[in-house]
């Protein structure tokens, strides 16, 4: 295995600016960044690195919510992390990442806003069944994966910023 990456918490002034976008309230949000969790591996043979949430969430069908993971994360060149969610909660709530699939680019780290990750993850529940998730479980999960370029490319654009950053 290529060692390619180290996750890292993101700035407690960072972390603050996504709970409240993300939630409205500053309530709660300096235990939740104290008890930050990094991303890890279940076992050896997982591709995954979970992903936990910072708090308590209840999301009823069709709800929708953006959760800041407090992490950011300083990847090789070459390589990138996609986000998805966890294997069960998609299987049994039809939880669904917004934009289907993350991309966290090695140079999002060097954003303004650290590079902090953010989640956003709707309910899509056809059932009418709601998912709970607790603070500290894992609800998403990165890969790692290699890429390539085409031998013309000659992109010299620098990033900062988010969604859509790059294509202004």
């Amino acid at each position: 295995m290529k060692r390619i990456a180290k996750f890292e918490k993101v700035s407690q002034e960072n972390f603050n600016l996504g709970w409240i976008d993300a939630f409205g309230s500053g309530i709660g949000l300096y235990d939740a960044y104290n008890d930050l969790k990094l991303p890890k591996r279940a076992t050896s043979g997982s591709a995954g690195y979970d992903f936990f949430a910072v708090r308590d969430v209840e999301l009823a069908p069709g709800e929708t919510i953006k959760m800041p993971t407090g992490i950011r994360v300083k990847i090789d060149d070459g390589w990138v992390l996609k986000i998805y969610p966890r294997s069960g909660l998609g299987f049994k709530f039809r939880l669904q990442l917004d934009n289907t699939v993350g991309i966290i680019d090695s140079d999002y780290y060097y954003s303004d806003n650290e590079g902090h990750i953010m989640i956003k993850i709707t309910n899509n529940s056809l059932e009418g069944k709601t998912v709970r998730i607790e603070k500290g479980q894992a609800f998403a999960q990165g890969v790692f994966v290699e890429y390539g370029i085409t031998v013309d490319d000659d992109a010299d654009g620098v990033r900062n910023g988010g969604f859509g950053s790059t294509s202004k």
